[in-house]
């Protein structure tokens, strides 16, 4: 197989979409970014339309529906971003986006409007001593997230000058890395690139986007433990995806596998409203009783928060069920199995 796969004409030449399929696709791929790594296509079952990996990467007609309520900045970025490249959203972190290039594109990313070729590009280097001296001004920011894009595919002595100038600012302390390339292009995760971005007095974590338990491939495993190597702090992502992970054995399989790799299993993402991203929506009724059902079955460990991003840049707030709820006589909590149990009597007055 060729290299990373770009065009319908590269999906065909690689057996993934049929003849028909790959003219249609012509108007998607001139719209949104279209990238699939080796790595990638070779866990996909072309046979198979809902494959849960072909389904994340494949470009789909659908993409081109925009539904009520979609938007091109769906979580407000741009609302929160007083110079390029930096999203300052809550006091004691933010985000720096040095790129908005992925070594692939997932057809439900809430930035699919600004990453790829077509995107607003990475930072110059004027912009990038902006954005540092943003947050050399900002003595509340305590820790800085590299996003993008993925910034991991910056070459290792670029994010190792990036690792140093954020290091050389006093009151930075933590540095998080937002990253697809340990399941996308594990062989990307490279000895050069893990001492680049660990040789720093920084705490490091790497928060990996991993969705379905068979991108845990054995490369990605020894991709993982590279990473693991350095003291990383590494954290999970997952986006829950209608088709990819809304059944709670599947979800239950991921954070195990994640949990016996050494990350900590952190975020389950609400889908964001992204334009043509309606096929992958669940609604929140639907993820708390996946979130429910993965309490009563799954060891504490294997609990991610779920979450939801309120639209219009309003921040991020836990979306998952409500266990103890008041009630006329006080306090009662369902148990994992759905049964309710008075907890707390209500205060009467003497």
């Amino acid at each position: 197989m060729k290299g990373v796969l770009k065009s319908p004409g590269d999906l065909l030449e690689a057996g993934l979409v049929t003849g028909d399929a790959a003219a249609s696709l012509e108007a998607v791929t001139a719209r949104y970014a279209v990238g699939l790594t080796p790595a990638v296509a070779a866990l996909i079952d072309p046979q198979d339309p809902g494959d849960p990996i072909g389904l994340q990467y494949l470009p789909s007609t659908e993409e081109l529906e925009v539904a009520p309520g979609e938007t091109a900045d769906p979580i407000g970025d741009g609302v929160h971003s007083p110079v390029k490249g930096i999203v300052h959203r809550y006091p004691d972190r933010l985000l720096l986006t040095a790129t908005h290039a992925c070594a692939v594109y997932c057809r439900f990313c809430f930035r699919r409007e600004v990453v790829g070729p077509g995107g607003a590009g990475g930072l110059t280097p004027a912009e990038l001593d902006a954005a540092l001296a943003y947050i050399a001004g900002h003595p509340e920011v305590w820790e800085v997230i590299l996003t993008g894009g993925d910034p991991l595919v910056l070459s290792p002595r670029r994010i190792g000058d990036l690792v140093r100038r954020l290091a050389g600012i006093p009151h930075v302390k933590i540095l998080r890395v937002h990253t697809r390339l340990p399941v996308a292009a594990p062989g990307q995760v490279t000895e050069a690139l893990v001492r680049a971005l660990s040789g720093s007095r920084l705490t490091l974590a790497v928060g990996v986007h991993v969705n379905h338990p068979r991108e845990l491939t054995p490369e990605a495993d020894a991709a993982l433990a590279r990473l693991r190597g350095t003291g990383a702090l590494l954290l999970s992502q997952t986006v829950l995806l209608r088709g990819v992970n809304d059944r709670v054995e599947v979800l239950g399989e991921l954070m195990r596998g994640l949990v016996e790799r050494g990350v900590r299993p952190y975020y389950l993402h609400h889908p964001d409203p992204a334009p043509g991203t309606a096929r992958f929506r669940v609604s929140i009724a639907e993820g708390q009783a996946l979130v429910r059902g993965l309490r009563g079955r799954y060891s504490g460990l294997c609990q991610p928060t779920y979450v939801l991003d309120i639209p219009g840049g309003f921040g991020k707030v836990p979306a998952g069920p409500a266990w103890i709820e008041s009630g006329e006589t006080g306090l009662s909590a369902t148990d994992p199995w759905g049964g309710r149990h008075s907890v707390e009597a209500e205060e009467t007055e003497a």
